[in-house]
């Protein structure tokens, strides 16, 4: 039993064969409403663009710093995204992208927005940009000119061109102006260390101390100059890496490496004297003593202008590379074949919706009717409509 008038399947099929012409006809009014609406929608055309996004490339600096990595017996590994193309999926798909697009073929009046927000949201309606599996990126246009739609998807190639050349050269000229302005600093220490060296030769006398000396000066000298350069290295990384970089994290070993070879120069059974870590101070004279401190310095800022040095060079062989190399594999062209509205599907729908609805107001007016054949309900709803007079 279904509600207080008691209407069972049975009833209900009566009502609906008692009925069928109302239904029929609201069917049919449904159809008519379908068929308008489908021949009265624009039809829409999907435009298809096709690239491959460069795929991860260690800079000119990265492979330096490898091979200078490969001295200490320890190498970095690769870096890169799991998946490059969901970098790319991310600047197609951003604000800037998609203002330019809609600056550039007036998308404001096409999709009648009034504020760019609701034009960016239609434009993002419109469009479709996936990263396949295979790792091309499909870049999908839906509008109801072919022309304009193979013409947006084409312009989100372009615009992915332009920034992505303006976000390259910036990150590599930021190396480059930071290498530069090091390597500035560094050329002017090693004119003063050298004046410094000059002044104590002409005011000792002393040439050159012995091979034994000058080389463990040399050593530790490079072996200070190395830190000094990976330590300037790692600045330059951090400008454009977090610390969970994997360039991050393989600068910080090299490091810590090179400090430790340098303690194990510096904690050589020849003890030197207090604060001093070159000579030992029973064997060489205050003069000679000068002479290598002065020494010391000359050869650790040579060393590390020639790290320098190398850094800069690849850092702006890296800013003439430009941008990585974006390839269209299928530009897109205008279909000729409409993708939309799917019109039997629209008048289908049309007509099931007409079918329920018809049954609905059949059922629904018979219901009503055996409530008022109840005297107390009759009673309750002319009280009703008494009340909605007042």
């Amino acid at each position: 039993m279904l509600g207080e008038p008691g209407i069972d399947a049975l009833d209900l099929l009566l009502v609906l064969l008692r009925n069928r012409r109302q239904i029929a006809g609201a069917t049919l009014a449904a159809l008519v409403l379908g068929i308008l609406v489908a021949l009265l929608l624009k039809p829409t055309f999907t435009a298809t663009a096709v690239i491959l996004p460069p795929q991860q490339q260690q800079s000119s600096a990265g492979a330096l710093a490898g091979q200078l990595g490969s001295l200490l017996g320890g190498g970095g590994g690769g870096l890169g995204l799991k998946s490059p193309g969901d970098l790319y999926v991310g600047i197609l798909q951003s604000r800037t992208i998609a203002d330019r697009i809609i600056a550039k073929f007036g998308l404001m009046s096409v999709y009648k927005a009034k504020r760019m927000q609701d034009a960016r949201a239609a434009l993002k309606r419109h469009s479709q940009v996936e990263a396949a599996k295979d790792g091309l990126i499909e870049i999908a246009v839906v509008d109801d000119d072919p022309n304009r739609a193979s013409e947006i998807a084409n312009a989100y190639i372009d615009q992915l061109y332009a920034l992505n050349a303006t976000l390259a050269v910036s990150e590599a000229s930021q190396r480059r102006v930071f290498f530069d302005q090091q390597l500035a600093e560094e050329k002017a220490a090693l004119l003063a260390a050298e004046s410094g060296l000059k002044a104590t030769q002409e005011r000792t006398g002393l040439i050159q101390l012995g091979g034994q000396a000058e080389s463990i000066i040399r050593g530790i000298a490079e072996a200070e100059a190395q830190i000094a350069a990976r330590e300037v290295e790692l600045q330059a990384a951090r400008t454009f890496a977090t610390d969970q970089n994997p360039e991050i994290v393989r600068l910080q070993q090299e490091i810590a490496a090179l400090r430790h070879q340098l303690a194990s120069l510096q904690d050589d059974r020849q003890r030197l004297a207090p604060g001093d870590t070159q000579l030992p101070a029973g064997r060489v004279p205050g003069a000679g003593l000068e002479y290598a401190r002065n020494l010391r310095e000359v050869k650790y800022h040579e060393a590390l202008v020639d790290l320098l040095s190398r850094q800069y060079e690849a850092a702006r062989i890296d800013e003439a590379k430009s941008a990585p190399v974006i390839q269209a594999i299928d530009r897109a062209v205008p279909p000729d074949k409409k993708s939309g509205p799917h019109r039997l599907l629209i008048v289908a729908g049309a007509g099931l919706a007409g079918v329920f609805l018809g049954c609905a107001w059949c059922l629904a007016r018979h219901t009503l009717e055996r409530f008022r054949g109840i005297p107390q309900n009759a009673a309750k709803l002319a009280q009703l409509r008494s009340s909605m007079r007042y």
